[in-house]
């Protein structure tokens, strides 16, 4: 009987040893493959969304105290940049709302690493801000928040204010508001042709070529205005 007993202990350590080395083998490979992955539009430059489309409300959060650190992370004048071929997804969903009455508001687009880092050291929960270090589609210009406005510019019930990092900023709307519900269907149907929500920031789009870019190599002016290092506490 002590026999079986030690049998099995055994053989569950080695299944639990065995599931541990397979998993890891499994994420290693698939990282390899990320690594591996051709970037056809690595080189693609960052362009300033009101160049492409002057229609779009732009209203960069980092730039002023307005979010979730209490304190502007950009220098003042930054524009909101994304990677070429985004700013035209985002052209393409601003046409889509615009026939509704609607129109696109940008709370963030491209973000310096160090503001990333700056993010991540600040609320520290990778549900909300990604690890730069394991790599943030932010830093690629190919990620923007954005939310929605009516057809002259001001703002619509939605969900939560932006940096809103609870269950109530979830891309699926579970509330009582029937306004706030549709509005985010129209939000998230127009934003739908170019890009995938993100499960826990209903204003978080991610361009569906995201694998596309890569981190971005010629890095705009003003980010050098940055001093490091950016640092932000509670």
């Amino acid at each position: 009987m002590l026999n079986d007993k030690c049998r099995v202990k055994n053989d569950r350590r080695i299944f639990c040893v065995t599931t541990r080395l397979v998993f890891s083998f499994f994420i290693l490979h698939s990282s390899c493959r990320l690594a591996a992955t051709p970037r056809p539009l690595a080189n693609e430059p960052l362009v300033d969304i009101k160049s492409v489309d002057p229609g779009i409300v732009v209203d960069l959060r980092y730039a002023t105290p307005r979010n979730v650190t209490d304190r502007p992370l950009y220098p003042p004048g930054t524009p909101c940049l994304v990677r070429a071929s985004v700013a035209q997804r985002l052209r393409f969903a601003q046409f889509i709302l615009r026939k509704q009455g609607f129109g696109l508001k940008i709370w963030d687009g491209y973000r310096p690493a160090i503001v990333q880092r700056a993010l991540f050291d600040f609320i520290h929960n990778r549900e909300f801000i990604a690890d730069p270090a394991r790599g943030a589609l932010h830093t690629w210009g190919a990620a923007v928040d954005a939310t929605l406005v009516d057809a002259r510019g001001r703002d619509v019930p939605m969900p939560t204010d932006f940096d809103e990092f609870s269950k109530t900023a979830r891309m699926h709307y579970d509330g009582t508001d029937s306004i706030v519900a549709k509005n985010l269907d129209t939000l998230q149907r127009a934003m739908g042709t170019g890009f995938y929500g993100m499960h826990g920031e209903w204003w978080h789009f991610i361009a569906k070529n995201w694998r596309d870019y890569g981190v971005v190599r010629a890095v705009p002016a003003w980010e050098l205005k940055i001093q490091p290092p950016v640092s932000v506490t509670r």
